[in-house]
C-alpha cells in the first residue's frame, strides 16, 4: 500500500502535459495544450490540457481529469498503477509491504501477467549480459549483426537459454506461477510438463505505448534457420497483448514520431533496430501482420503523416498497397519508398551513413497516387486491366475522409493519366454511393438481427454522456442539480471563509469556511445529499478546513478514491474555460451570496418535492377525512415554508 505522503510527493513532481505527451502529440495553444483525443475518433484537436489547472478535457467527447485519471482510462489501469506508473516516470522511490499470500490471490490476471512479462524480460537481459551461454551465443549474434550495447539495453533484448525448461523453472523458483507463465505465452504445457517457447533463441521484447512489456518476439540464430520455417517465433494473442492493437517500437519512437511529426513503417523488428541505430528513430513495425485501423488510430494521437518503408521485392510491393487504403481511410498522408530490390530496411541502413538514409528517403518516396500508378497502370496495355488499375486507384481517393483532398488527387490523376476529370469524378462518386449503401444495409441488418454494438440508443448515449470520466463512477441516486452546484462550490471553494467572527451556541465565536456553513446549516434541519459521494465530500472538507494548507479543489481533485477525484475534476472543468484564458469567472454577489442562494435552492427543492407528494398522497388517500384534514394541514405548512423561502430567494410565489 503507498502511503499519504509517498502520494503527495508523486502528485507535486507530475506534470500532466508531461504525462499526456506520451500518447498524444499537442500543440501551444495560448496558455494551454491541445491534440488529438485518444479516447474517440477524433479528426480535429478537440482535447484541451491546462498546465496551470494539471487537468485536462476533450470538448468532443467529455473525457478528462488530472494525470491520474488520464492514466486509469487511457491505460485500463488501476489507481495504485497509474501512481506507480507516475513513480516511475518521475524516480520517486515507493516503498510497499510485501504482499501476503491471500493478497497475491487477489491479484488480477492482468496485473499478474505484467507482472510475469517484466519478470521475464529481465531474466533474458541478465542472461544476455552475464551467462556464459548468453555472452558467447546471444550477445555474439547481436554484434554479428552490428547492433551496438546501447541499442540492445534500449530495446530490452536478451537470449533464452538453449535448455527447454530454463526459463520455466527461473521463474518457479522465484514464486511465479505455471498459470500465469502459460497465459502470458511464455510457456507451452502439454501432457510432459511445461516447457519454455523461446527456448535457444534471441528475445525481442514488445513494449506497448506506456512501456509495459505485452509480449515477445524469439529468433532462432542464423545457423540454426537453414530449411526453418518459423525462424520467428511470437507470443500468442493473449488478455494483455493482441497483435493488431500493438506496433514494435512504438514506445522508443513515440516522441521522436511527435517531434518529426512524420512515422516510417517497417515490417520487422531487425528494420526498426538498425534505423534507430542509424539515426532515425520514428519508426515502427507491424511486424509481418495486415495493418489493422486500430494500429493506424494509435499511430494518429502522434502523427498523420506516415512513410511506406518496405524491401523493392513481391512481399513489400504487397504490404504496401494492402494497406493503403486503410490509411487513407483513417484521414493520414501516406508516402511510399520501396527500396532497392535486394535490400531491406535493415541491410540498407548497414550501407548508408545516417545523412544518407535520411537524403535517399526524403528523395524518393512518393505519394500513393505516383507508387500505385508506377506499379499497376504504367506501361499496362491491356484496356481491361488498365481500366481496372485505374479504378483502384480511384476506389483509394474515394476513401479519403477530407473533400478538398480527395479532389486534388483526382485532379493529379487526371493530369498523369490524361483522362477527363469528370469522367474520374463520376467514376468516385459511383463508389462513394455504394460504400454508403451497403454501410446503410449493414446498420439496418444489425437492427434486426438485435445486435446493437455498434451504436448507442438515445438512453445509451445519454448515459455515456453523464459518465464523462471513469467506468467506475455512477450517481447511486438521482441528485438535484442544485445539490451538484453546490457540491461544486465545496470542491472549489470548500476552504475559503465566507462568515467571520460568528457566535456559535456556546458563545464562543469562529469563522466559517463553505463547507463549515454548508454542513452548519443543513446540518439544523438534518438535511443530506442523495448521494453518498457528496456527503462524503462535505464531511472531508468540513475535517481539513481548519488546516492551513488545505487546498479543497486540489484536494478532492488528487483524492485516493478515484469516483472522487473524477467527479471533482468534472466540476472543476465544467467551471473553467479550458479554451481561452482559464480564469475563474467571479459569481455575480461575490462568494458568499453565491453559497448562501444555493443552499435556500436546496431547501426550495425539498420544499417542492414534499408538496408534489402531499399532493399525490390526498389523491389517493380516499374517503379517510382524518387523514386528510392531517395532510392538508401540512400541505398549508409546507406551502407557508415554501413562500417564506421564495421571498428569500427574491421571487413571489403564492397558492
Amino acid at each position: 500500500m503507498i502511503d499519504r505522503a509517498t502520494i503527495d510527493k508523486i502528485m507535486d513532481a507530475t506534470n500532466i502535459v508531461d504525462v499526456v505527451s506520451e500518447f498524444v502529440t499537442l500543440r501551444k495553444a495560448g496558455v494551454n495544450y491541445k491534440g488529438l483525443c485518444p479516447f474517440h475518433d477524433d479528426t480535429t484537436p478537440s482535447f484541451m490540457v491546462s498546465p496551470s489547472k494539471q487537468i485536462c478535457k476533450c470538448f468532443a467527447c467529455g473525457e478528462g481529469g488530472t494525470a491520474i485519471n488520464f492514466l486509469m482510462k487511457h491505460e485500463q489501469i488501476t489507481y495504485p498503477e497509474a501512481l506507480r506508473w507516475l513513480a516511475k516516470k518521475y524516480n520517486i522511490e515507493i516503498q510497499e509491504k510485501e504482499l501476503t499470500d491471500e493478497e497475491k490471490q487477489q491479484q488480477s490476471d492482468r496485473e499478474s501477467m505484467f507482472i510475469v512479462n517484466e519478470w521475464a524480460r529481465n531474466y533474458f537481459q541478465d542472461i544476455l549480459k552475464n551467462d556464459p551461454d548468453g555472452i558467447a551465443i546471444g550477445k555474439q549474434y547481436f554484434r554479428s549483426r552490428g547492433i551496438r550495447d546501447d541499442i540492445v539495453e534500449k530495446f530490452c533484448l536478451g537470449f533464452a537459454l538453449p535448455k527447454r525448461d530454463a526459463l520455466a523453472q527461473a521463474a518457479t523458483k522465484a514464486g511465479y506461477r505455471a498459470e500465469f507463465l502459460e497465459k502470458t505465452g511464455l510457456c507451452i504445457k502439454n501432457e510432459k510438463g511445461i516447457y519454455d517457447r523461446y527456448a535457444g533463441r534471441v528475445i525481442f521484447p514488445w513494449l506497448n505505448v506506456s512501456g509495459k512489456v505485452v509480449a515477445f518476439g524469439g529468433r532462432l540464430l542464423d545457423a540454426r534457420t537453414k530449411g526453418v520455417q518459423q525462424k520467428y517465433v511470437n507470443s500468442p494473442d493473449s488478455e494483455i497483448y493482441h497483435k493488431d492493437h500493438e506496433l514494435y517500437g512504438l514506445y522508443q519512437a513515440k516522441k521522436a514520431i511527435a517531434k518529426e511529426d512524420r512515422v516510417y513503417m517497417v515490417e520487422g523488428y531487425t528494420d526498426v533496430i538498425a534505423m534507430h541505430q542509424s539515426g532515425l528513430e520514428n519508426v515502427v513495425a507491424n511486424s509481418g501482420t495486415a495493418l489493422s485501423v486500430y494500429q493506424i488510430k494509435l499511430l494518429r494521437r502522434f502523427t498523420q503523416n506516415i512513410t511506406l518503408l518496405y524491401d523493392g521485392d513481391e512481399a513489400g510491393i504487397h504490404a504496401a498497397m494492402r494497406g493503403t487504403d486503410m490509411l487513407l481511410a483513417e484521414g493520414m498522408n501516406i508516402k511510399v519508398l520501396l527500396l532497392p530490390d535486394g535490400d531491406d530496411p535493415d541491410s540498407f541502413a548497414k550501407k548508408h551513413s545516417s545523412q544518407e538514409l535520411k537524403d535517399y528517403i526524403e528523395q524518393n518516396q512518393t505519394d500513393f497516387i505516383t507508387f500505385k500508378t508506377r506499379l499497376t497502370v504504367e506501361n499496362v496495355t491491356d484496356p481491361v486491366k488498365r481500366s481496372e488499375a485505374i479504378g483502384g486507384i480511384v476506389k483509394s481517393i474515394s476513401v479519403i475522409p477530407d473533400q478538398i483532398l480527395r479532389s486534388t488527387y483526382l485532379s493529379e490523376l487526371s493530369q498523369r493519366l490524361d483522362i477527363k476529370e469528370q469522367t474520374l469524378l463520376n467514376s468516385m462518386n459511383g463508389m462513394i454511393r455504394k460504400n454508403i449503401e451497403e454501410k446503410e444495409k449493414e446498420r439496418l441488418r444489425s437492427q434486426e438481427s438485435g445486435d446493437r454494438s455498434q451504436e448507442n440508443t438515445p438512453a445509451e448515449g445519454a448515459a455515456l454522456q453523464s459518465n464523462l470520466l471513469t467506468p467506475d463512477y455512477r450517481l447511486q441516486t438521482p441528485s438535484s442539480e442544485v445539490e451538484t452546484l453546490l457540491v461544486q462550490s465545496i470542491i472549489r471553494d470548500g476552504e475559503r471563509v465566507i462568515f467571520e467572527h460568528v457566535e456559535m451556541d456556546d458563545g464562543s465565536f469562529t469563522d466559517l469556511t463553505v463547507a463549515q456553513y454548508v454542513n452548519f446549516d443543513l446540518g439544523q434541519d438534518d438535511i443530506h445529499f442523495h448521494n453518498d459521494l457528496y456527503n462524503q465530500i462535505l464531511e472531508e472538507a468540513v475535517a481539513h478546513s481548519g488546516e492551513p494548507d488545505f487546498k479543497a479543489e486540489t484536494y478532492f481533485m488528487h483524492h485516493p478514491d478515484v469516483n472522487i477525484s473524477s467527479l471533482a475534476t468534472r466540476l472543476a472543468i465544467d467551471t473553467h474555460q479550458l479554451g481561452k484564458s482559464f480564469q475563474v469567472k467571479e459569481r455575480e454577489g461575490g462568494l458568499r451570496q453565491h453559497v448562501l442562494h444555493l443552499v435556500l435552492d436546496l431547501r426550495m427543492d425539498i420544499v417542492e418535492n414534499r408538496l408534489k407528494e402531499l399532493k399525490a398522497e390526498m389523491r389517493q388517500v380516499g374517503s379517510d377525512m382524518a387523514r386528510i384534514k392531517a395532510l392538508m394541514e401540512e400541505f398549508k405548512e409546507t406551502q407557508e415554508l415554501r413562500n417564506a423561502l421564495a421571498q428569500q430567494l427574491g421571487n413571489d410565489l403564492v397558492g
